[in-house]
């Protein structure tokens, strides 16, 4: 027999072996078998008496948990059976905390530690204090943003919405039993929340052929009951295809991945992810679009699992629940079901789950095949020019558009500044900026050097 994660073997008894003891009631129990050689062969203990009687003292004294140990024998050899039941409470030795991993025993240090601690109390580290915050370093229109969709979604009351932000904030249970404001009231409604956590943010990466080659990123910040939403309108606006497709005479156009997967997923890494880690990361590729958040799965939930109904367990508990109350998700661990029923019924392939760099890696795929055309028959030639002619129109439309845009953020932007915002030439971009003039839309106030655009909002 091997070690495994609930028997450890050992030869002879030394105190050090309370961290063993230690490790099984802060993870499921186990049994320390005394006398047993690394093989599983049992060899014997001696002063077997001695040690029935020692053990249990030591490992209540050092620990203050109760074992229950029981003398076997094989013909006349002798040895013993530590058992030790899972503990409810963190059980320490010396100060140090240990946990069974497979058949060995891990030191928990640092984040490790601060989340096991809090597991074992049953909080989510989204519940503790954040001792220097005040409600002047909540939003109140993040507020109003939350109370309209609530109310909308039925899933508060019209008198909680009009509630004071101190008010509201204690209903949704997001202030401490000491008046503190939560580490997810900053999460959720703050007016900087990376002032208090630094990797509050989703950063965006077009990529080309590999890993090397990134095109082009954003970084979006803020409050994460908004932050859904951004991302979903930048990934929408600058990173996604969007192929038109008509139905009879109506024109259909719609993301190359279903906006209720997507939306499903950005949802999914920002309720689960670990806040004292990394930012959230999502990477788009011409074929491919990956979401990464930081933090494992629960202990007893596996990859597979995720893909059938399955309790549902998020890492943090105060952000789940006022997302829930927003009408953004649901409490039935569905999630993973949901998103591969949007992408099946769009033709597209099922979702990818992996584990990956102490988190959870979401792939999206799709394949965009050339169309096979015989451009010797003139019916064909018609279709392909008009397809073309209308794709150039949508790109002319859509870089100004875009173009707009920035500079309604900036209005003193050049024209290269634009050209590599837009990847494309300096020409490009001057063309645009003059049929912009043309139509009144913008106008040029002061030099090329210093100066600005105005913009001529309808």
């Amino acid at each position: 027999m091997t070690e495994t994660e609930n028997i450890e073997y050992k030869s002879s008894w030394r105190d050090e072996h309370l961290k063993v003891l230690c490790a099984f009631a802060n993870t499921q129990g186990g049994i320390l078998q005394l006398g047993v050689n690394d093989a599983g062969v049992v060899i014997g203990i001696k002063d077997h008496k001695k040690w029935m009687e020692d053990i249990p003292n030591k490992t209540i004294q050092q620990l203050g948990i109760v074992p229950t140990l029981t003398l076997k024998k094989i013909k006349s050899t002798a040895y013993i059976h530590v058992k030790i039941e899972p503990s409810m409470v963190p059980i320490s030795y010396q100060g140090s905390y240990y946990i069974r991993s497979g058949s060995t025993k891990q030191e928990l240090k640092g984040i490790a530690l601060q989340q096991f601690l809090l597991k074992k109390s049953g909080k989510s580290w989204d519940e503790l204090p954040e001792p220097s915050a005040t409600i002047k370093d909540i939003d109140t229109k993040a507020l109003q943003y939350f109370s309209l969709r609530a109310n909308t979604a039925g899933r508060i009351t019209s008198n909680l919405a009009l509630e004071k932000p101190k008010e509201l904030l204690d209903k949704l249970n997001l202030i401490t039993p000491d008046k503190k404001l939560s580490n997810a009231a900053l999460l959720i409604f703050g007016k900087n929340p990376t002032r208090f956590f630094p990797t509050v943010s989703v950063k965006i990466g077009r990529f080309g052929k590999n890993d090397a080659d990134l095109h082009f990123q954003d970084i979006v910040e803020g409050n994460l009951i908004q932050m859904p939403e951004r991302v979903m309108d930048l990934l929408k606006s600058k990173y996604l295809l969007a192929p038109i497709r008509y139905k009879g005479i109506q024109r259909i156009e719609e993301l190359v991945y279903p906006e209720a997967a997507l939306r499903e997923a950005i949802l999914n890494a920002i309720v689960h992810k670990e806040y004292t880690g990394t930012s959230i990361q999502i990477s788009v590729y011409d074929h491919k679009l990956l979401i990464w958040n930081e933090g494992k799965l629960p202990e007893d939930l596996s990859i597979s699992k995720l893909f059938s109904k399955h309790p549902s367990r998020p890492r943090n508990k105060r952000i789940a629940d006022v997302f829930f109350k927003a009408g953004f998700i649901e409490v039935w661990g569905r999630g993973m079901v949901k998103m591969n029923e949007s992408l099946l019924d769009a033709g597209l392939p099922k979702l990818n789950i992996s584990e990956s760099a102490g988190g959870i890696l979401l792939e999206f795929t799709h394949k965009i095949k050339p169309v096979k055309t015989n451009l010797t028959q003139p019916s064909v030639v018609e279709n392909v020019v008009e397809n073309v002619v209308e794709n150039v129109v949508e790109n002319v439309v859509e870089n100004q558009a875009y173009i707009l845009r920035l500079l309604g953020k900036n209005n003193k932007l050049t024209a290269k500044q634009l050209s590599v915002k837009l990847e494309v030439t300096e020409r490009t971009i001057q063309r645009h900026l003059n049929q912009l003039q043309v139509q009144k839309k913008i106008k040029r106030i002061g030099p090329a050097k210093g100066g600005f655009w105005s913009i001529n909002n309808p």
